[in-house]
Order: C-alpha cells, then structure tokens, then sequence
C-alpha cells in the first residue's frame, strides 16, 4: 500500500520490468470504471466524464492515470480497486505531482 503523504498517485503504464502495459486505452477504463466516485457523489450523466481524483493522462508519453487521495477518504474501497489494479498487473506507481 502506498504511505506517502503526496496529494496524488501517478499509476504509470509500465510494469516494473519497463514493458508498456496494454491495451492501450487502459487508462481510460479505469478512469471510466471510476467516473461515479466524485465530491458530491454519483449525478445524472456524471459516468459522461471522469471523476476528477481519477484522471487519464500521459508522462513522458507513457499512459498514466493520475489519482487524487481524496479518492480514499471519499470510498475507501474505490482506492483500493485502484492501487490493486496497479499492484495486480506490476505497473509502476509514483508519489506526488501530475504530469505538466
């Protein structure tokens, strides 16, 4: 489990031996799969957009999906899905800032 106090998590889309992950649009998905997770709680036509403490984006021109720890404080279990996402396909997992 990640312990560092960092506002967010970069989960990178390169597994710990330096392979890229695929499919290639798995970035999307999870943020997809965790659009209803958002301040406020799930709203009519909120699965239309992600969830902004989930969030695809791209290092370096790697994929990633950036996650906000409010994510754990709001669900506890959403947080999890994420880090054991990141943990079950050995996907390399940053501390701090989003990519620029």
């Amino acid at each position: 489990m990640v312990s560092n106090p960092a506002k967010e998590v970069i989960i990178l889309g390169t597994t710990q031996s330096g392979r890229t992950f695929r499919p290639s649009d798995w970035a999307e998905r999870l943020a997809g799969v965790m659009s209803q997770f958002r301040p406020g709680g799930p709203q009519p036509g909120s699965h239309l957009g992600y969830s902004p403490w989930c969030v695809p984006n791209s290092r370096d021109g790697v994929r990633c999906v950036v996650v906000h720890r409010d994510l754990r404080d709001y669900n506890v279990m959403a947080w999890d899905f994420c880090m054991n996402f990141a943990k079950d396909n050995d996907l390399q997992v940053l501390q701090g800032n989003p990519p620029a």
